[in-house]
């Protein structure tokens, strides 16, 4: 049966971050520096503090736990295939062609996709095609909205960093401007104050923006296979013949398998 699909790493995020960040600190090592030169706490809480508590002022308390969660999106990808889901549907319009839609009730109740499920449903009971779709409609109109929102979050986030990281360096400086006596603290001083800069523009383009562009990604997808569904269900209740069907629906696979069409 169609299903929800599991979930596996994602590879290519979880190289990504590594890659980023070990790129940045090995040039460091290779440069002569050490790690102790940029590992620095009271940086890393100024420009986290100052980061996450000016995206929470900025966001609304669902929208933000929501991209919280959304995190998940970006290191683990949906392993659900759309050429299976194509299959489950041809093989419900074969069954709706020989015995009517309604004969897919049993089917349609051990579907375990919440939006596959609820088309059928609304199919079986009769729903008005039109109505069918408008219902379904908005309920991807509603998901890619939250998306969008929950992907803004990070967005947001990658805006203030680099700021905040400029705050923390100026705090430093303004620290090292007391110790002026002192030449070799001066110095010391100012090396370690701009760490805080490192960090802000470091996370921002490491992590906060590549981050929300993921999400994009994966949100964009799952849309994609919810428009699937909804036109393999709008086809059933068409009367459509099995093979146009599955030829109709083989362009959202192409779609899937990084085809010429360009994602929305």
């Amino acid at each position: 049966m169609a299903n929800k699909g599991g979930r596996k790493p994602d590879v290519a995020s979880i190289a990504g971050v590594l890659l980023a960040f070990g790129g940045v600190i090995g040039g460091l090592l290779l440069e002569g520096g050490r790690i102790s030169d940029i590992a620095q706490y009271t940086a890393a809480i100024i420009v986290l503090g100052g980061t996450l508590g000016a995206t929470m002022l900025n966001a609304p308390m669902p929208t933000f736990i929501g991209a919280i969660r959304r995190l998940a999106n970006v290191f683990f990808e949906r392993t659900q295939s759309p050429n299976l889901v194509v299959e489950q549907i041809v093989e419900f319009a074969t069954k709706a062609r020989k015995a009517g839609i309604v004969s897919l009730e049993a089917e349609a109740g051990a579907v375990n996709d919440p939006f596959l499920h609820k088309a059928l449903t609304l199919a079986i009971d009769g729903t008005d095609l039109q109505d069918l779709r408008r219902m379904m409609e908005l309920e991807i109109q509603q998901q890619e909205h939250h998306a969008d929102l929950e992907a803004k979050v990070f967005e947001q986030a990658g805006g203030y960093a680099p700021t905040v990281g400029i705050i923390g360096a100026v705090m430093g400086l303004i620290q090292v401007m007391k110790n002026l006596a002192n030449i070799e603290q001066v110095g010391h001083g100012i090396a370690v104050a701009f760490v805080a800069t490192v960090y802000g523009v470091g996370l921002a383009n490491l992590f906060f923006l590549p981050a929300a562009g993921k999400i994009k990604a994966r949100a964009a997808a799952e849309i994609q296979m919810k428009e699937l569904m909804l036109e393999g269900v709008s086809a059933i209740v068409e009367g459509l013949n099995p093979k146009l069907i599955r030829i109709k629906l083989e362009a959202y696979t192409n779609i899937h398998s990084g085809g010429n069409k360009e994602e929305k």
